[in-house]
């Protein structure tokens, strides 16, 4: 009987090409693996978190909300409690009860080598599948992967799926079909308000990630945290691609 792994995916940043922030000029995919048992005993851990601080389990953990201490997130504005707070989720975060795999992409210098009309969406997901091929080979175990990503619209969604089908159908330069269709079993979009731990734990990483890709000289304390959890093969680090800087 195969083990069941899942693939949870987010975003930080947005696909535009077209118009978009100089201020940030990225965008991350973000992709954490965890065992059916390590996103047990997870969400246990943030389940209990939130019963904590909210006194029950249906708020929905994101960054940019804790960040602005803002929908649901004001009782951060008490720094007592925030200290609390970042010190219990910075616990839980920083466990190696979970695999960061993740793509970043540089849209000024993508675009100048590959215009504005590229889903940068989709590259990214291809980068993630392959390496998460990589990673669970490097497991050695009998085990389907079930990957959920955040509903974003049904057009987006669809666009996605599509994207995702054409993968598990051709594979790519560096991992054939078969490989990638031994554990790629599910894909599903779950909304917000379903309250996913993986998905709200992918939306935490991907800040702080792409924060660093953006100045890896600046003080980041989040990235510290979670860092070591980065997929590293013999000494490499695989789980982290920035395109179209890294080969």
């Amino acid at each position: 009987m195969k083990d069941k792994y899942y693939l949870f995916l987010d975003e930080c940043g947005d696909q535009n090409l077209a118009n978009f922030d100089s201020s940030f000029p990225v965008f991350t995919l973000c992709g954490i693996i965890l065992s059916e048992t390590q996103l047990s005993v997870v969400s246990q851990q943030i389940e209990s978190l939130k019963k904590e601080f909210w006194g029950e389990k249906n708020v929905i953990l994101h960054s940019r909300d804790i960040r602005k201490c803002q929908n649901g997130f004001e009782i951060l504005f008490d720094l007592e409690v925030k200290q609390k707070f970042y010190a219990r989720l910075n616990e839980i975060l920083d466990q190696k009860i979970y695999t960061i795999i993740c793509c970043t992409i540089l849209k000024e210098p993508y675009i100048r080598q590959y215009g504005r009309l590229n889903d940068v969406y989709g590259q990214s997901l291809s980068f993630i599948m392959e390496r998460t091929v990589f990673y669970l080979d490097s497991l050695n175990v009998s085990c389907s992967l079930h990957t959920i990503i955040e509903k974003r619209g049904k057009k987006e969604d669809a666009s996605l799926l599509s994207y995702y089908n054409q993968l598990l159908d051709k594979g790519t330069y560096w991992v054939k079909s078969s490989r990638i269709k031994k554990y790629f079993q599910t894909f599903e979009a779950s909304a917000k308000k379903d309250n996913v731990v993986g998905l709200q734990i992918a939306d935490l990483i991907a800040y702080p990630i792409t924060r660093y890709v953006l100045d890896k000289k600046s003080i980041n304390y989040a990235y510290d945290i979670i860092k070591d959890n980065i997929y590293t093969e013999k000494g490499k680090l695989y789980g982290m691609k920035v395109f179209p800087l890294d080969s």
